[in-house]
């Protein structure tokens, strides 16, 4: 009787601390989504916004692309100059509705990866990875390749 009692205790044990771990992960996977969408998503596709970008990218960021066989890369500030002219060839709010989903978020103590895709007037237009560590002040995103569908 004893032993199914410890066995039993276990067992309680063992679904609460699953249930506690999955309920923080949740939280964390909440949290990169958050960061995110507002920074990327609203930041530079909808309110072309450089204090919500500078506020989710790490100053480190490095953003990756593939063209014609060739890697190259933009850092956050050359990204924050293209939005900034393009906010002067065209200051109104951008003309394409835009959408996201989340294909997946996942989260592994301090760091965390994310899969986007990215419509625009109902158009994919990007499938973006993005790769994220947790600071002292929250999520940062620090990294990203992508795909254009367009």
């Amino acid at each position: 009787m004893r032993s199914l009692a410890i066995c039993v205790a276990a067992a309680l044990l063992a679904c609460f601390s699953t249930a506690a771990a999955s309920g923080e992960a949740d939280v964390e996977k909440e949290a990169v989504k958050k960061v995110i969408e507002d920074s990327y998503v609203k930041g530079i596709h909808i309110d072309r916004d450089v204090e919500a970008v500078r506020g989710g990218f790490h100053p480190a960021f490095t953003m990756f692309l593939l063209s014609e066989g060739k890697v190259t890369t933009w850092s956050v500030d050359d990204w924050i100059k293209r939005i900034e002219e393009g906010k002067k060839r065209n200051p109104g709010p951008p003309k394409r509705e835009t959408r996201h989903e989340f294909s997946f978020v996942d989260v592994t103590g301090d760091a965390a990866v994310a899969r986007i895709e990215i419509y625009k007037d109902s158009k994919h237009v990007f499938t973006d990875y993005m790769s994220l560590y947790r600071f002292d002040d929250g999520w940062k995103i620090v990294g990203k390749i992508y795909y254009r569908h367009e």
